[in-house]
């Protein structure tokens, strides 16, 4: 997939492309449904399937204090799109000057003679241009005017509810993985660097991957069981899969004032790998972070953990 850093930063039109605009964090089934139209499209007319997103999030600049904590990285976005068959991605720089472009302005500068597309595909929520003043009405307007089709994608419905990254965000705060990972059509994942602690787990015979998380959301404190995957060359291998007991909270055994942190025990995995990136799946609550009457109690019960997790993960 080709990655440009700005629809400047194109040197051509794609005329005839088949386009997708949005934040798309996350990339729940809501957003794959439209990726989905948008690849399956862009195959059957021989054009590139083309997503048009934003760095950061227009939120981060415009209300930085009411802000959403985010579900992916810009690094996790991209693997996804590219994962879902998207060709270019256009990732535009969102600054207080862009956010003033009129939206008109946007459908015209930016969508048509930068881009020239045959079909855009939009969310059924979507919004753009200056104080989110662009409507569908206008888009759908605008769009056979210039020349390419616009067409609305309705919601997804999980349960009795549209999928939409807020109530992913509620799920995770809750501990509730295994409904997130409905909404997301995967488990999910945290990703970072694997920082050097204190080591108590390897004193009490756990060593742990201490994360420095990447990603802005941890889910509720508590014990998980999922796997840890290695992001770069080293030893274990690129890619390699680890069954993993992840604790995420404050370890208050220990000491109540620790800050919350996500360290993940590797099942059969015991050498070193500080400064690793490594990404952690959360796809089994097993129960909620406790404070223990000492070392030996703490011990006793990460090993039943470890066989619970055994256990859950080898059920799938």
């Amino acid at each position: 997939m080709r990655v440009v850093e700005g629809s400047e930063a194109l040197g051509a039109p794609l005329p005839g492309s088949v386009v997708t605009v949005g934040n798309f964090d996350g990339l729940h089934v809501g957003h794959r449904a439209i990726m989905d139209t948008v690849t399956s499209r862009a195959a059957a007319l021989a054009a590139p399937a083309v997503v048009y997103t934003f760095e950061p999030h227009p939120r981060k600049v415009l209300y930085p204090d009411r802000a959403p904590q985010l579900l992916t990285t810009l690094d996790q976005k991209l693997e996804l799109l590219e994962a879902r068959g998207v060709d270019i991605a256009i990732v535009e720089p969102f600054t207080r000057e862009f956010a003033r472009l009129p939206a008109e302005d946007f459908v015209r500068r930016i969508l048509y003679e930068r881009i020239r597309p045959s079909e855009v595909y939009v969310g059924y929520d979507f919004h753009y241009g200056r104080d989110r003043e662009g409507s569908m009405r206008t888009l759908t307007e605008l769009g056979p005017h210039l020349g390419f089709a616009v067409t609305i994608i309705p919601e997804v419905m999980v349960g009795d509810r549209d999928v939409n990254s807020t109530r992913i965000r509620q799920l995770l705060e809750e501990g509730r993985v295994t409904e997130a990972a409905l909404l997301l059509d995967r488990p999910y994942t945290v990703r970072g660097a694997v920082a050097k602690g204190d080591q108590r787990g390897q004193t009490i015979g756990f060593p742990t991957l201490n994360l420095a998380a990447e990603n802005e959301i941890l889910p509720a404190r508590g014990v998980y069981a999922g796997h840890v995957r290695f992001l770069d060359e080293g030893d274990p291998a690129r890619d390699s899969l680890w069954p993993a007991v992840t604790n995420v909270g404050k370890r208050p055994t220990f000491k109540e004032d620790d800050p919350v942190l996500a360290e993940a025990h590797l099942l059969g995995f015991e050498g070193p790998a500080y400064g690793r990136r490594i990404e952690i799946a959360f796809e089994h609550f097993l129960r909620e972070e406790k404070r223990f009457p000492d070392v030996e109690a703490l011990t006793a019960q990460i090993g039943r953990d470890a066989v619970r997790a055994r256990e859950v993960l080898a059920e799938g």
